[in-house]
């Protein structure tokens, strides 16, 4: 018996391991990669996340286009903002690529493919530098 053969249309054939291919879009509409990053923004705000930032990686990885960070202050708060975010973009038929992390762990990361958003504890984010590491990054802009 043969197995069928796999969809030859690069942009759109999962990789080996069934994920999406990085670069290729796993939202179910069309909105730009900068678009969805302020939209996240938008969202973290309404959450009362705190010190937001968006940078823009174009030039610096291919990981994403956009990184968005942002901190809560407690473990509860961390929740409700990946939640928030993670809920209202699937209302709007944008569904995350994964999600690591917990509340526990003072950390959470939400991949949107084109987007990854970073939630964090001020001790964490202090700890990990991510503004410090990806500095070459251009800020596209800053929520206090």
């Amino acid at each position: 018996m043969t197995e069928p053969a796999l969809p030859t249309d690069s942009k759109t054939s999962p990789r080996r391991d069934g994920l999406p291919k990085r670069g290729a879009s796993a939202r179910a509409d069309d909105r730009p990669p900068l678009e969805l990053a302020r939209r996240i923004v938008e969202l973290a705000e309404d959450k009362t996340a705190a010190d937001i930032i968006l940078l823009d990686l174009a030039g610096q990885t291919t990981m994403a286009d956009y990184f968005v960070i942002c901190s809560g202050g407690s473990e509860r708060q961390l929740e409700a903002i990946a939640s928030g975010i993670i809920g209202s973009l699937r209302d709007e038929r944008t569904k995350p690529i994964g999600r690591e992390g917990t509340a526990a762990s003072h950390w959470i990361l939400v991949d949107f493919g084109s987007v990854i958003v970073h939630i964090f504890t001020p001790p964490e984010r202090d700890y990990y530098g991510l503004e410090k590491h990806w500095s070459e990054a251009r800020t596209i802009l800053r929520v206090q």
